[in-house]
């Protein structure tokens, strides 16, 4: 679908029949987004409908189903598809064999948002750069507002920011908001003399997949390495696709911001760099200096703009070590250089963050042993560099909901570093297959209670217990939180 076609749609919204497909947060989300806009709204869920994303869509009189796909689902003018939906499933093909347009949820709220976007991907380090972003945008005093993947839906926060026409002044949007949410709020609607307002969101490829107008002033690359091929017919290229699609609409004056050292997309980069119409094209490097943009020069990091050169600081002033850390940090620092904050703010923020949630969390440290949370970890590649950031022995738990890993990949650091393995959840036996007779001890655990007591009963002093399952938590938790939390809790409950 064209520019053209879908600028047609949302000015015909008022009336139309949309369905949304999926009704988890996002598309619930993008149902109330839709509603308040005057479309006619039906929500379809092949499987349960939870009771809180319920009684959002019954509060607002919209309309769904739950426990299969009926024919109202597919008579839409167009559809809107919750990320968790993959493509090829039989309701999403109708339409696009109709020639209709299916279009993403932040595809939907990119329609009623004029203020500037900054957009990060990438198969790691997305979470912790979108809220690395948003730490030196705080502490420059700009006002902003963080969403997406980070699990604060677009849409939702359009409507917060009164951003959506309301064509019923008794709709309430059920979510719960929260007093920085208010804050965030009351400073966009009124700015300061700062700076503009900024959006500034983590994006997944499920949620670049049916993008056609979504055009970030910043798009950030952070690398590509395997995830959710089993979303992607197990093909890299298909998956990088995807990816990519973060630059799809941004022209020459907006910024594109990539990782040099990765190389696949060093090779997107350079093919965007020979297109007439290319954004500014900025990149980091941890290995070597590049044209422009960031890197390291005899322990210094160092920015390069137009052939001149300045000294930004050391990199062992950063408080997240490890080289994944660094390479964070750097796109950080071009991400909010782009957007004009000063570099005393971005050297305060690089040597002040100390992460996010559910990324190499620690947890507690009980009997000499420390206990780290790094759910978040959800591929095999996240898990090499929460091993590689670990220097002591170890214990892993890993497993979940398999998205074709190949956990050999993780052989060498398991070698060096790890002496028991404790398997969670449907891919234990995969995970013991490929890594079993590596490690002196395998085990698997039913629980996460079980997996944490047989941890404990495994560490010395001296010992981490690191929780990264590089999987997916839909197998036996609602999403990556809901199973650190569960960690968390279990460790807790420790003696």
């Amino acid at each position: 679908m064209d520019a053209t076609h879908i600028n047609q749609l949302k000015q015909q919204l008022p009336g139309t029949k949309v369905v949304v497909i999926g009704a988890a947060r996002s598309g619930v989300g993008a149902a109330e987004l839709l509603h308040k806009a005057g479309a006619v709204v039906f929500v379809s869920d092949h499987g349960a409908i939870s009771n809180p994303m319920r009684e959002r869509l019954q509060k607002c009189g919209i309309a769904f189903e739950e426990g299969g796909h009926t024919a109202a689902a597919s008579d839409g003018t167009f559809a809107v598809l919750s990320p968790g939906v993959p493509t090829n499933t039989a309701l999403v093909q109708e339409y696009v064999l109709q020639n209709k347009a299916v279009v993403s949820e932040i595809e939907l709220a990119s329609w009623y948002c004029t203020s500037p976007m900054i957009a990060i991907t990438g198969s790691n380090g997305k979470t912790t750069v979108s809220s690395w972003v948003r730490d030196c945008f705080v502490r420059a005093g700009r006002p902003n507002e963080l969403a997406g993947n980070i699990g604060r839906v677009f849409s939702e926060q359009c409507i917060r920011h009164g951003l959506v026409h309301s064509i019923s002044s008794d709709v309430e949007i059920s979510a719960a908001i929260t007093s920085e949410q208010n804050y965030i709020f009351n400073t966009a609607r009124h700015p300061s003399s700062q700076g503009e307002f900024y959006w500034i969101l983590e994006v997944s490829s499920f949620q670049l997949d049916h993008i056609h107008t979504f055009c970030p002033n910043v798009s950030v690359l952070l690398n590509i390495t395997p995830d959710h091929l089993d979303r992607y017919n197990h093909s890299m290229d298909e998956y990088a696709a995807s990816k990519f699609r973060i630059t799809e609409q941004q022209l020459t004056g907006q910024t594109f911001i990539y990782n040099y050292d990765d190389l696949r997309v060093r090779s997107y980069a350079q093919y965007l760099q020979s297109q007439s119409d290319a954004p500014r094209i900025w990149a980091f490097s941890t290995q070597e200096p590049v044209e422009r943009g960031a890197f390291l020069d005899n322990n210094n990091i160092i920015f390069r703009f137009n052939n001149h050169e300045e000294i930004l600081m050391s990199p062992f002033e950063l408080v997240l070590q490890g080289q994944h850390n660094l390479q964070n940090g750097l796109a950080t620092a071009l991400a909010v250089r782009a957007c004009e904050i000063k570099n005393e703010v971005i050297r305060e923020s690089l040597s002040r963050f100390t992460g996010v949630e559910h990324r190499l969390e620690v947890v507690r440290k009980l009997d000499g042993v420390k206990y780290i949370n790094d759910s978040k970890a959800t591929n095999v590649n996240a898990v090499w560099f929460a091993l590689d950031s670990i220097k002591t022995p170890l214990i892993l738990i890993i497993g979940g909901r398999d998205k074709g890993n190949d956990y050999t990949e993780l052989r060498d650091q398991l070698i060096d570093k790890v002496h028991t393995v404790i398997a969670i959840g449907e891919s234990r036996e995969r995970i013991q297959e490929q890594i079993g007779d590596i490690i002196p001890h395998f085990i698997m655990a039913d629980d996460m209670r079980v997996a944490v007591r047989y941890a404990q009963k495994q560490a010395k002093k001296g010992e981490v217990v690191l929780l990264s399952p590089a999987c997916s938590s839909f197998d036996m938790f609602d999403n990556y939180e809901h199973r650190g939390r569960e960690f968390k809790e279990c460790v807790q409950h420790l003696s």
